[in-house]
C-alpha cells in the first residue's frame, strides 16, 4: 500500500499543493493543485487530501500565512485521518519546516517546485522542523505576546514623562512613585492646564501620598517659571497616557486585559464564568497565577520559589545540653540532632 506525502508551498492568497507516493524508489510521480487560502478552500485542501489518502503533510513556515492552514488541516483533515480504516501511527501528523532550510538555488524560485522540494527533502530528513504546541498553548502564547507590548509601552511612556519632569525642573518623580498614577496625574493635569500656585498643586495630592505637603511645595516650585512649551509638551504626553488607557497601572487590570481570554476562560484553570483576565490573576509583577499553592502560600508561575532561609529561620533550633557550649547545637551533624527513629531514614 502506498504511503502518500503532502506538501504545501504556503502563500498568502495561493497555496501549491502536491502529493506523491513517499516510499516509492524511483520517480516521484506529483499530482499538484492550487488552492486559495480563504476558508472554503482550506476546508476543500482538507476534503482533497482525504480523497487523496494522504498520510503527512508538511508545509513551510512564512510568515504567519501558514497558521490558517495548519488550524484548518487540524480541525478538518487530521481526526478522520486518525479514525479511517488501516491508519498508521504517523497518519494525521503535520510538520512545520523553515523557510531557511528548504531554500532553492538562485533563480529557480516557483511555487510547485519549492512544494515538490519541500516533500523531497522531508523523505530524505533534510528539512528543519519547528515545534508547534497544541491549540491551548498557542492561545496562551497569543494572550502573552499581545499583553507584552501593552506593558511595554507603558514603561516607555513613563520614562520619557520623567525626562520631562526633571528638564523643566519638576522634582516629582522623587515623591510619587507612579506617574501615572492618580494622584500624579491629578497634579501633572493641573500643571498642564497653566496651574503655577505650588500649594495648589500639592493639594491635589492623596491623602495616603507619603510626601507632606511641604515637600510636595518644594518639588513643584518650578511651576511658577515654567515655560509654556513644558506645559504643551506636558499635555501631548498626558493625552498619549489617555489613549493607552486599555493598559492599566498594573498589567490585567485593564479593559485590555480583561478581554484577552486567559485562565479564567479559554485557558481553563479558574472558577469565574467571564472569559477575563482580572487583577486577581496576576501578581503584581505582571505573571499568571496559578492554583498552585506551596506550603499554603500561592506559587506564581515563573517566579522565584519562597526563600528557604525564611522558613528555616523559623523552625526551632535544638536545644543545647549543659556543658555544651552554645554553638554546639550548630555543629552537630543531621545523623547526631536527629533521634534513634529518624536515622532509619537518613
Amino acid at each position: 500500500m502506498p504511503y502518500k506525502m503532502g506538501s504545501i508551498d504556503v502563500h498568502k492568497r495561493m497555496l501549491a499543493v502536491v502529493v506523491s507516493d513517499g516510499e516509492i524508489d524511483g520517480e516521484y510521480a506529483f499530482e499538484r493543485r492550487r488552492l486559495g487560502s480563504n476558508p472554503a478552500q482550506l476546508r476543500l485542501l482538507a476534503e482533497w487530501l482525504l480523497e487523496q489518502q494522504v498520510e503527512e503533510v508538511v508545509m513551510e513556515s512564512t510568515a504567519q500565512y501558514w497558521r490558517p492552514v495548519w488550524e484548518a488541516l487540524e480541525q478538518y483533515w487530521k481526526p478522520v485521518c486518525q479514525k479511517r480504516e488501516g491508519a498508521r501511527p504517523t497518519s494525521g501528523t503535520r510538520h512545520l519546516a523553515q523557510a531557511h532550510s528548504n531554500r532553492a538555488p538562485r533563480g529557480r524560485k516557483r511555487d510547485f517546485a519549492d512544494a515538490e522540494r519541500l516533500l523531497k527533502r522531508r523523505v530524505a530528513s533534510e528539512l528543519t522542523l519547528s515545534f508547534v504546541p497544541d491549540p491551548e498553548q498557542r492561545l496562551g502564547r497569543t494572550v502573552t505576546r499581545a499583553k507584552y507590548p501593552q506593558t511595554r509601552n507603558r514603561a516607555q511612556l513613563q520614562n520619557r514623562l520623567e525626562a520631562l519632569l526633571e528638564e523643566a525642573h519638576i522634582k516629582l518623580s522623587s515623591l510619587v512613585s507612579d506617574l501615572l498614577g492618580a494622584s500624579a496625574r491629578r497634579i501633572l493635569k493641573a500643571l498642564a492646564d497653566g496651574e503655577t500656585d505650588p500649594a495648589t498643586l500639592a493639594g491635589l495630592a492623596d491623602y495616603r501620598l507619603r510626601a507632606t505637603p511641604e515637600q510636595l511645595r518644594d518639588a513643584l516650585g518650578a511651576c511658577q517659571e515654567l515655560n509654556p512649551v513644558y506645559r504643551r509638551l506636558l499635555k501631548a504626553v498626558l493625552e498619549e497616557s489617555h489613549r493607552q488607557a486599555d493598559c492599566p497601572a498594573r498589567p490585567g487590570t485593564g479593559r485590555f486585559a480583561s478581554s484577552l481570554p486567559g485562565p479564567g476562560g479559554a485557558l481553563g484553570g479558574g472558577t469565574r464564568s467571564g472569559g477575563g483576565l482580572g487583577a486577581a490573576d496576576y501578581c503584581p509583577s505582571g505573571r499568571y497565577r496559578s492554583d498552585v499553592s506551596l506550603r499554603g502560600r500561592p506559587l506564581v508561575l515563573g517566579g522565584r520559589l519562597p526563600w528557604r532561609r525564611r522558613d528555616r529561620r523559623r523552625q526551632p533550633q535544638p536545644s543545647v545540653s549543659q556543658g555544651q557550649p552554645p554553638h554546639a547545637a550548630h555543629s552537630q551533624s543531621g545523623r547526631q540532632r536527629c533521634g534513634p527513629a529518624e536515622r532509619k531514614h537518613l
